[in-house]
């Protein structure tokens, strides 16, 4: 892979990371104390809202960073190793986890008896992109282990290659 494409999507990865970092200090904190400030019913469901944002941001880092090692590996050729199993296994592990966290916020949403300043429309348009984010996090996490099954191939291939040769 050419190192100017790896230096641009290393440079992607790192200010993807530095922006969920902001994210994490800044704007969900920020965001939960305006919504509770704004609207005071909202305050029993402030940390534990902002919380699961703040792990999701999390589980989208731990992707990031797996995605750095294996850019790695691919400039030192070292892609078809064991190792990189582990990096593809950590961006499963993460997509599942932040499924997770989405699924929780769905049924909670789905569920709870939450009131909303302008009645169900605002409860009804987020428990749509909760259910929203599980699904892209379903979706992503299926394609990443159809993509582990084609990195397994390709690895055994060059391993049996590797010992004709």
């Amino acid at each position: 892979m050419h190192r100017l494409f790896v230096a641009a999507l290393r440079a992607g990865i790192g200010a993807a990371f530095l922006g969920g970092l902001f994210g994490q200090i800044v704007v969900v904190p920020g965001t939960a104390a305006d919504e509770v400030d704004r609207f005071p019913p909202y305050e029993p469901f402030a940390l534990p809202y902002a919380t699961v944002a703040i792990l999701g941001i999390v589980c989208v880092q731990v992707v990031l960073v797996a995605m750095w090692m294996l850019l790695g590996m691919i400039e030192r050729d070292a892609i078809f190793t064991a190792r990189a199993f582990r990096w593809v296994d950590v961006i499963i592990g993460a997509a599942v986890a932040a499924t997770l966290l989405a699924l929780g916020v769905t049924g909670h949403l789905a569920f709870a008896d939450i009131p909303a300043p302008d009645g169900a429309m605002q409860i009804i348009g987020a428990l749509g992109a909760a259910g929203l984010a599980v699904g892209v996090g379903a979706a992503f996490a299926m394609l990443v282990v159809v993509m582990r099954g084609l990195l397994r191939k390709a690895t055994d291939l060059q391993t049996e290659i590797a010992e004709v040769v």
